[in-house]
């Protein structure tokens, strides 16, 4: 009887949950107020955990529902109050990989970039070594393969979320679980869809002004095994630079330059001071290049 008494309680507890924590995420998609949602989230909701904890929200289980419904108010705010708490590892039932904190990678596969600049801006604040680290945080084995945000961003075209995230420091070589780089998933894509002009001036073009070191010999054997395939996609002149076999141009040397001396606390808005190409300005580009 005990026992029955407690497993019912314990029901109707979880029921209790799931109906304040569903208005949670209803109040954020409906993007009500901060102070609204505030006070939900401190005073009135809770969420089920497992083991049949009950628990509050966290500033970061908060920012993920902010990224979800684009509450841009309301993830400014949690950034603003709880820079550290907002971008720390949410609890299992919202992130099944508990070594990383998820909000880079979500804010780029739904294309969240104000946000995504909000969260770029309140990492400038941290420790050089914990927000290069955090930047380049591989995403979740099971879910995401192990991908960085880069990956994401060259994966799904997100042109300007790739910009954003160069500029602020993020590493173009990373490798995935699969040992891939995101050059590695642009070219495949090039190569799927050679007439995808946009495809290849707004991502790719990007991405390699940021590897002056050059191409990983990975990409560079995959490049040689089918030579004949890729220098039709990719032209004679991208195709023996990207395979070493011809060093970069004149012009792609001094942009490389140029983009190691900008100042990283002022990126992007600083894009739009010095001459660079209209390809790295992918506001103004989305305009111009035909799909």
């Amino acid at each position: 009887m005990p026992g029955s008494v407690q497993c019912q309680s314990q029901y109707q507890s979880q029921r209790q949950c799931k109906k304040t924590s569903f208005a949670f995420y209803q109040a954020v998609r409906d993007l009500l107020p901060v102070w609204l949602l505030e006070d939900m989230r401190l005073m009135e909701v809770l969420h089920w955990e497992e083991g049949g904890r009950v628990s509050s929200y966290s500033p970061s289980e908060a920012l993920l529902y902010a990224l979800v419904h684009d509450h841009q108010p309301y993830a400014r705010y949690l950034l603003g109050h709880f820079p550290h708490d907002a971008l720390s590892v949410p609890s299992k039932s919202f992130s099944c990989c508990q070594s990383c904190a998820p909000h880079l990678s979500m804010a780029v596969r739904y294309d969240r970039l104000p946000i995504l600049r909000e969260i770029l801006l309140t990492l400038r604040a941290f420790p050089a070594a914990s927000r290069t680290a955090f930047i380049n945080r591989r995403g979740c084995q099971r879910v995401e393969s192990g991908k960085t945000p880069v990956h994401l961003a060259c994966e799904l075209q997100r042109a300007e979320c790739l910009t954003l995230l160069l500029g602020h420091g993020s590493c173009p070589y990373a490798t995935d679980c699969s040992g891939n780089t995101p050059l590695d998933y642009l070219l495949q894509l090039i190569r799927d869809r050679p007439q995808d002009l946009r495809l290849r001036r707004l991502c790719l073009d990007p991405l390699l002004l940021y590897m002056p070191g050059g191409q990983p010999p990975s990409t560079r054997h995959k490049l040689q095994q089918e030579s004949a395939a890729w220098q039709q996609v990719l032209g004679q002149d991208l195709y023996t630079w990207l395979t070493g076999t011809s060093p970069p141009t004149l012009f792609t040397l001094s942009m490389q330059s140029l983009l190691r001396a900008l100042p990283a606390d002022r990126f992007p808005e600083v894009l739009e001071e010095i001459p660079l190409p209209d390809f790295l300005r992918p506001l103004a580009l989305q305009k111009q290049v035909p799909k």
